[in-house]
Order: C-alpha cells, then sequence, then structure tokens
C-alpha cells in the first residue's frame, strides 16, 4: 500500500510516534517530513476529520507531539518542529482525500510508467476498486493507490471558494486564514502556526 502520509523510513517512524497524540487530541496526520539540512525540519500537517484547523490548534499540537518526541528522541541532533495545516492547493495523501476533492483539478505522479507517462494534470472523479480517477485531455484514467508517489490540488477559484465556504459553515476565524502559497518551496504551510527547536539529548 503507498504511503503518502509518511515515506520514507524516519517519516514512518515519527508517523508512528506522534499519531495517537494528534488523534488523541481529535485531529488527523495528513503528512509527516523530516527536511534535512544544515539544521533539520520536522514538518507535521494535520486537520480536522472533517477538514480545517486553526492557528491556535497547530501550536496546541505542537506543544503536544513535541513532548513525546523529546521522550522518544528519534531525530539525531538539533531540529526545528513545524506544525501546520495542508493548506488549500494541499497534498493528497489518503485515499478519502481523493474521494472528498472529486471534481477538482490535481497534479498526479506514479511510481508505474502507465502509457508512457507518470505524471497526470487533470480532473478528480473521484475512487474506484481502489483506483484514483483522473480525468485528463485523453479520457479518465484509473491509477491504482499503490502507484502514487506525489500528489496535490491544483489551486483554482472554485478550490478557494469551496474552502472558504468551509471554513465559514466551520465557524473558523476568517482573520486567521492565511495568505495562499502556490507552488513554493514551503508548499501548503498556510497555518504556519508553530515551531520549535528541539536538541537531542545526552
Amino acid at each position: 500500500m503507498a504511503d503518502l502520509v509518511a515515506k520514507a523510513a524516519i517519516d514512518r517512524r515519527i508517523a508512528g510516534i506522534v499519531t495517537p497524540t494528534i488523534e488523541g487530541m481529535g485531529f488527523e496526520l495528513v503528512r509527516v517530513r523530516l527536511m534535512t539540512g544544515r539544521k533539520s525540519t520536522l514538518q507535521i500537517m494535520a486537520e480536522r476529520p472533517e477538514g480545517g484547523i486553526e492557528v491556535a490548534d497547530c501550536a496546541r499540537i505542537s506543544r503536544a507531539i513535541g513532548a513525546v518526541l523529546d521522550v522518544e528522541d528519534p531525530i539525531s541532533g538539533e531540529y526545528a518542529l513545524e506544525v501546520s495545516s495542508p493548506g488549500i492547493d494541499r497534498p493528497l495523501t489518503r485515499l478519502k482525500d481523493f474521494e472528498r476533492y472529486e471534481e477538482y483539478e490535481a497534479r498526479i505522479e506514479t511510481s508505474e510508467l502507465i502509457d508512457g507517462r507518470r505524471r497526470f494534470k487533470g480532473v478528480l472523479r473521484g475512487v474506484e476498486n481502489g483506483e484514483v480517477l483522473i480525468e485528463i485531455p485523453e479520457g479518465t484514467v484509473g491509477l491504482e493507490f499503490d502507484w502514487l508517489t506525489d500528489a496535490k490540488l491544483i489551486l483554482t477559484d472554485a478550490l478557494i471558494a469551496e474552502s472558504l465556504a468551509v471554513r465559514k459553515e466551520q465557524g473558523f476565524d476568517e482573520t486567521e486564514f492565511d495568505e495562499i502559497e502556490n507552488d513554493t518551496e514551503t508548499e501548503n504551510e498556510e497555518a504556519d502556526a508553530a515551531s520549535g527547536d528541539h536538541e537531542e539529548k545526552a
């Protein structure tokens, strides 16, 4: 089974550590990425089961999982912890994401070469028998979820309108609706809510 929530072995280990805490607080883990460099950054994306998350929620999650990570200590050396929402042009990491965003545009990449291509851009047409359906100019194709290596919504006016409508329906504070980031190096850090520095314990 493809796992777009946590791809690398260290990401999967971290996901196993933080998921019980995140779910215990009433949220769901969307993505985990440990990005290494001169200083490592651990990016955690989370949201409510029905979608959406507030800046204050990200801060609470950051404090809670920060404490757990300090105990479990899965990351060698110093790192910055960033907890954020998935953003509007969000990554699609779970099969249910493709059902939820049916009729919206997305980019999908696969590990398998399908009809001579690995990249697909088109309109999502839901899920059928474990396959993600996407309509491209040549027609609608079904992609095995196991084949997916990356998937992301494309920012459109319709997607923005839907996101705003959902937030309004859920009673979120629109003054905290952050600036939209589209295809940047720090993609989807809409909330960019909470960060903290952690050091490896002796």
